[in-house]
């Protein structure tokens, strides 16, 4: 069984990558996400208990989150829960984990331009984990900001449309000049 979760909260340690002997990228990091209530006594906002995450990315979303995340900064986690259990010779305890699927910076607290990957044999995605979905999709952080032009040919304005660009119609430009 998967138990799918959105978590919003603070980086609380730097971002650790590492990558396996086999290939495999991984980057870790806490997550405080903190839960406030209304006091109607104070009548304001207080801080109220914070919740505790540990988050894995893997393959391709641990290159991004390590090039894009940093201590501090209010994210967005959505992944598969894990709690675990645990215990060694002083203590025993809960570990609770989120193994991520996507993480993106919280624009109620920030902005963020985004940049698009493009493909680099210096980094690819671990061949034994490859699936339908992201084959041939190994891709890196690209130095500059870039911006979809104006529709191309398949999606005119004077054509019944959506006011999305079809597949394959959009150029990618530089916004630096």
């Amino acid at each position: 069984m998967s138990d799918t979760i959105t978590v919003t909260g603070i980086v609380a340690t730097s971002p650790r990558h590492l990558v396996t002997s086999s290939g495999l990228a991984i980057t870790s990091f806490r997550l405080a996400s903190g839960q406030r209530r209304f006091d109607r006594t104070k009548q304001a906002w207080v801080d109220a208990d914070t919740n505790w995450y540990s988050v894995s990315a893997f393959r391709q979303l641990a290159h991004n989150v390590v090039d894009s995340v940093q201590k501090g900064q209010h994210v967005v986690v959505i992944g598969r829960l894990r709690i675990r259990a645990w215990e060694n010779a002083d203590r025993n305890g809960t570990s609770v984990e989120v193994e991520a699927d996507s993480v993106g910076h919280d624009l109620a607290w920030c902005t963020t331009i985004a940049r698009r990957t493009v493909a680099s044999p210096e980094r690819q995605l671990d061949p034994s984990a490859e699936t339908a979905d992201s084959a041939g999709s190994a891709e890196v952080q690209s130095e500059e900001p870039v911006e979809l032009s104006q529709p191309g040919p398949l999606s005119r304005p004077d054509q019944d449309s959506d006011g999305f660009l079809p597949a394959g119609s959009a150029t990618l430009v530089s916004l630096e000049t």
